[in-house]
């Protein structure tokens, strides 16, 4: 969807008539027509919209559902993706993510995190459960290959030590090995996309162990 579709499918949903739609536009950006606007104009009338409850199309999934949004939801969301991953929580679906930063902040939805403080709350209390339950190690301080420092290689290795694996030489090598398999490149080489698909693969596994 372009943004002047957006900004008429902001109109629609929020109800606005016409005259009240246009008087919406001259206070945005002086202009009384998307038409006549720049690119950056009606970026802002989008994100005004925004605010008052407008949702794009394109917050949404594919099946439909509202997409989370806010500054910090992607961060959330990988980590809980990660907690699910690690066999931690049983639900990797938005609402409990939703359920776990309301206990953390007293807030109702993860677009509500606009304030560092309260961001850090949410993300420092997943982080802490992830490590306690988890055994992910998130500290960069006795690490030396820059590939380690990544948050996916951390999430990975605390998997696979889940699985089994341990130090030593051998299911390093292996482990190594299995990254390669399933990525088609050595760890010295994965990005984060390649660590996704190495801890949903872990996180099967770790899934289907619990049910065994």
């Amino acid at each position: 969807m372009n943004s002047i579709a957006a900004i008429h499918a902001g109109k629609k949903q929020l109800g606005l008539d016409e005259d009240t739609y246009r008087a919406k536009l001259k206070i945005i950006t002086g202009k009384s027509s998307a038409k006549d606007m720049t690119e950056e104009e009606r970026q802002a009338v989008i994100t005004d919209f925004r605010k008052q409850g407008f949702r794009p199309a394109s917050d949404r999934r594919p099946n439909g559902r509202a997409k989370l949004t806010g500054r910090y939801a992607a961060k959330l969301q990988a980590l809980w993706i990660a907690a699910y991953n690690l066999g931690i929580v049983d639900n990797r679906d938005d609402a409990a993510l939703l359920a776990f930063v309301k206990r953390q902040t007293g807030l109702e939805h993860v677009r509500f995190l606009k304030f560092a403080d309260d961001a850090r709350s949410a993300v420092e209390a997943l982080k802490g459960w992830i490590a306690r339950s988890g055994g992910v190690e998130w500290s960069d301080a006795e690490i030396d290959a820059d590939y380690a420092r990544a948050d996916g290689f951390k999430i990975a290795w605390a998997q696979w030590l889940k699985l089994g694996g341990n130090p030593h030489a051998h299911s390093v090598s292996i482990f190594r090995s299995t990254v390669k398999d399933l990525t088609g490149l050595p760890v010295e080489h994965c990005d984060k996309s390649c660590w996704i698909i190495v801890m949903n693969a872990f996180g099967d596994r770790i899934r289907r162990t619990k049910k065994a």
